[in-house]
């Protein structure tokens, strides 16, 4: 059983095919492929955990971060150890017959000894889940890219509509506004890309690449000649045809190379004011390239390590991240619910210090992993207009909305980025739009990183709470119905604050807020109204004077928002 990615459409058109009009496809489901193994929670104390390590061995010595992060390394690798042996056993008394033991974010990895689906997968996973010693067993399957299958100086910045003021584009997200205000964009902030790995020969991201690490781990899916290993650069994720006839790739589906994390890389921290290609939300950003997907889409054990290694927690077999995120962009899921091993992961980057940014998904259906889970930031897409995209996901857990491209006629023209002109292997670098949740994400991701850039002491929870506090009204399209939360399925309709969270986010308002600017909301197109209920949940004096309260109570309690951060001004890197 394989989970894949929310976009199912993606355009990679080379330079010169920019202005051609792209057109909308069907979107299609994830299937239920064979599952390689099982992800497994034992129960808390049936292995004894280590105790702290004990002091330095020169008295009064302060330990380095890295030096810290390395013991909690070694020791994370002896608790693993003890785990895996003990899972060993389990499996054994069990009956089910494995091949290897490995880890999956906070949890462990079962492998069998060969992939099971349907009757015979079930059976193994009772008999797991009936030992003593074991909390819950998860299929261990594939996850798939979130996609749709599609004043800087900066040539296209003109074309980013959804980076502009929101006088055209209802659900544009107002970055001159934010960039104006000269504060954070010269302050790095490091953004993990938990995703397909990126071409590090991209000239828009020249500079904005950290070395990163690769948690691909099965070579047939890697395709690049390895598993594990710390180049976390994208060879291509093309799938042939022929390919598909492989027990290895049986259930994939057809495709070119998506170039999918270098896209969002792109949409994040492109090189701003460099008179080349586009613009990024943060151009002083660091991207964390975690390479977790290769063809196919990513196993779910493998995204989970990656998800934790990139908030800087310790992973079996690999090294500490030198440069824990702040936060993490999560562009992949599944058609399964939240289960206790993907929640602990979060729960655990959370408690580090991480703020977890997902797309809602491209089903155009209510919620499923991770987007359901607690404490992650999930984001519906919305077309330029306003309206639910009609591929994006929805529901209560739906913390905003930001603009997802659409492809429609009218609408919108996609999201322009970075990307790679090659159709299998890499050829040049080149620009093209896309469309999809998994697109979305990292504007929010961009957003918060700028917050953090200008406010470094804010929380995860600080940081979603101003993000869904900085929004405008969703918009009402006379021609759309409102989205309904209890819909097992709908397409474009007009969003509300239970399908597409708090409202149209608006970063020129949250910088301003993080800054302590004097705050302006900016309001939307003119022929646009808020929503009967109260659209994005905030209106007039009273969204301005919630807003506000937020603010001072936490400036009082933490005393965090005193005062204007030391950023460049604008066109300063």
């Amino acid at each position: 059983m394989l989970e894949t990615g929310m976009d199912r459409f993606f355009f990679p058109f080379a330079l010169a095919c920019l202005t051609s009009v792209v057109s909308p496809a069907a979107w299609s489901v994830p299937r239920e492929l064979p599952a390689a193994g099982v992800i497994v929670q034992l129960r808390p104390g049936v292995v004894a955990t280590e105790s702290a390590p004990g002091p330095t061995a020169m008295a009064g010595q302060r330990e380095s971060p890295q030096a810290m992060r390395e013991q909690a390394q070694v020791a994370w690798q002896r608790q693993h150890t003890r785990r895996a042996d003990h899972l060993t056993q389990v499996a054994l008394d069990a009956g089910v017959a494995v091949s290897r033991v490995g880890s999956a974010g906070s949890a462990l990895r079962l492998d069998f000894n060969q992939p099971l689906q349907g009757a015979p997968l079930d059976a193994a996973i009772r008999r797991l889940r009936l030992h003593p010693d074991v909390a819950s067993v998860t299929p261990n399957v594939r996850l798939q890219r979130l996609q749709a299958v599609r004043q800087p100086n900066d040539p296209m910045f003109a074309q980013q509509w959804h980076l502009q003021a929101p006088s055209t584009w209802a659900s544009a997200l107002n970055m001159p506004a934010a960039w104006a205000l000269g504060t954070g964009v010269g302050r790095p902030t490091v953004v993990a890309v938990v995703d397909g790995g990126v071409r590090y020969d991209h000239p828009d991201l020249a500079g904005h690449l950290l070395p990163g690490h690769d948690f691909v781990s099965e070579l047939d899916h890697a395709n690049d000649g390895d598993g594990r290993d710390a180049d976390a650069s994208d060879p291509g994720d093309w799938v042939t045809r022929a390919e598909t006839r492989t027990p290895a790739f049986a259930g994939c589906d057809v495709s070119d190379s998506t170039w999918h994390g270098t896209a969002i890389a792109g949409e994040i921290a492109a090189a701003t004011h460099n008179g080349l290609g586009v613009a990024g939300v943060h151009w002083g950003a660091q991207i964390l390239p975690v390479r977790v997907a290769g063809k196919c889409g990513a196993v779910l054990s493998d995204l989970l390590d990656g998800v934790r290694w990139a908030a800087g927690l310790a992973v079996s077999g690999v090294p500490s991240n030198p440069t824990p995120a702040k936060v993490i962009n999560l562009s992949y899921g599944g058609s399964g619910a939240c289960d206790s091993a993907y929640q602990q992961t979060v729960d655990d980057v959370t408690a580090a210090g991480a703020l977890v940014v997902v797309a809602a998904g491209n089903a155009g259906e209510p919620l499923t992993r991770p987007a359901d889970c607690r404490g992650v930031l999930a984001v519906a897409g919305v077309r330029g207009d306003g309206a639910k995209a009609s591929f994006s996901s929805y529901g209560p857990n739906v913390a905003l909305a930001v603009p997802a491209g659409s492809g429609e006629s009218g609408a919108d023209h996609g999201l322009l980025t970075t990307l790679n002109s090659g159709f299998t292997v890499p050829v040049s670098a080149s620009y093209a739009p896309v469309v999809g949740t998994s697109f979305a994400a990292p504007l929010v991701a961009g957003a918060a990183a700028l917050l953090a850039s200008v406010q470094p002491a804010l929380t995860p929870a600080d940081l979603s709470r101003l993000l869904r506090q900085s929004v405008r009204p969703h918009t009402v399209q006379a021609q759309w119905p409102a989205c309904r939360a209890q819909a097992l399925v709908q397409g474009v309709c007009n969003c509300t604050t239970d399908t597409c969270g708090s409202g149209l986010l608006d970063v020129g308002l949250a910088l301003a807020v993080a800054s302590g600017a004097t705050v302006t909301p900016t309001p939307t197109v003119p022929a646009t109204t808020p929503a009967a209920d109260g659209g994005g949940g905030h209106t007039g004096t009273a969204w301005g004077l919630a807003l506000w309260a937020w603010l001072a109570a936490l400036a009082f309690s933490r005393g965090r928002l005193s005062g204007r951060s030391g950023g460049c001004p604008l066109g300063r890197r």
